[in-house]
């Protein structure tokens, strides 16, 4: 049996018929607030029941408890604040939620407003208040009035794939109890897989029945590759790497927050509420320039008993020339001189300049489809 989502049930936000029809005729009558971006991506997950055990965007209590202890107001582990933000005045009672563009995307029942506070926010939520920080940044340019209230989605708001890929736990969930497993390991990937990367599945699935690939396709910061292009790198590596029977893709449609140690926990929570009891945390997991320490994101794990999603740690790892093996400073006797290398700087230039990098860095079908993107810009 799967191992349960957090709150005990996978949350449902989104409208019947019934519901829906309901929502669009009163509608116009409605009060509206405009969903950012990236709160949109955050309202498909309540929706969805990926933030379970959340029904809508948080009260003043639980952001508090979330920014100050890492936990809401009834002691549930969460780390990360699910806002809705406005500069707008807003009144208690039925609102209709809209994107930038002017689209209905549900309702939300009011229940309160109170005051974003930015700086305890970005020390307990980034560990800084730099607003160079991707995340950092984010909160400061939006509304600094917070809107609290469980809401409702409006099913035509939900796509019936994200870049091709499933999305939803209950399919996830569904999925994973059809094959059977018992054990499953997540993976959280922004970024193209490597094989540094490989060599951490692998290791991973040794012990687990299943593997979930779980790339993040929600809002990420400029300079990031964009998700169409990951997901083709994804199904290539997938195609011809892995067995097939053994690993689900699916998508994650949650915005980067660059938030390290307190996003690792807030990634690992939301793939509890997707099916996995196991989650890999890597080097610098969900950080973003030198605001974090290399293995932060793994020791606040350590603080943590009750996530219900075990963290599976693995040091930085390499392709070691004397080992001839993917290898880390744990199974390897060699100096860094044995180590093949190469920074991320040097890898995007490689690639801009259609070189093939090293098989033992970049597989070539990967590569091929990255100097593709980057002959586009």
């Amino acid at each position: 049996m799967a191992i349960t989502p957090l709150g005990g049930n996978l949350i449902n936000r989104v409208l019947d018929d019934n519901g829906a029809a309901k929502l669009k005729k009163d509608a116009a009558s409605l009060p509206s607030i405009t969903v950012s971006p990236a709160e949109v991506w955050d309202l498909k997950l309540i929706a969805i029941g990926g933030y379970s055990p959340l029904p809508g965007f948080m009260n003043e209590h639980d952001y508090a408890a979330v920014i100050g202890k890492g936990r809401l107001t009834d002691g549930t582990p969460w780390t990360v604040p699910i806002t809705l933000s406005t500069s707008d005045a807003v009144k208690p009672g039925k609102a209709a939620l809209k994107d930038e563009d002017g689209n209905l995307l549900g309702s939300i029942e009011v229940t309160g407003t109170f005051a974003r506070r930015f700086e305890a926010e970005a020390k307990g939520v980034f560990q800084t208040t730099d607003e160079k920080h991707p995340g950092v940044e984010r909160i400061k340019n939006a509304g600094q009035t917070l809107v609290a209230g469980e809401v409702s989605v409006l099913p035509e708001t939900l796509p019936a794939d994200e870049q091709g890929m499933e999305y939803r736990p209950a399919a996830i969930r569904a999925e994973i109890e059809k094959r059977g497993w018992k054990n499953v390991v997540a993976f959280q990937t922004r970024n193209p897989i490597h094989r540094a990367h490989e060599y951490l599945l692998r290791t991973a699935m040794e012990t687990a029945d299943g593997l979930l690939i779980h790339p993040l396709v929600g809002e990420t910061k400029a300079g990031d590759i964009p998700a169409d292009v990951r997901t083709a790198c994804y199904k290539a590596l997938i195609e011809k790497y892995f067995p097939a029977e053994r690993v689900i893709l699916a998508a994650l449609p949650a915005p980067m927050r660059y938030a390290g140690p307190k996003e690792a926990i807030h990634h690992a929570l939301m793939r509890r509420n997707y099916g996995a009891n196991q989650f890999i945390v890597g080097r610098d997991h969900a950080g973003v320039g030198d605001y974090y320490g290399t293995y932060d994101a793994q020791k606040i794990f350590e603080t943590y008993d009750d996530l219900g999603i075990s963290n599976l740690n693995f040091e930085h790892s390499f392709w070691c020339k004397g080992v001839g093996s993917y290898a880390t400073q744990k199974t390897s006797p060699f100096g860094k001189e044995m180590q093949l290398t190469i920074s991320g700087t040097k890898l995007r230039e490689m690639l801009g300049n259609g070189e093939h990098p090293p098989a033992e860095i970049v597989r070539p079908e990967i590569a091929d489809i990255l100097i593709a993107y980057y002959k586009t810009l």
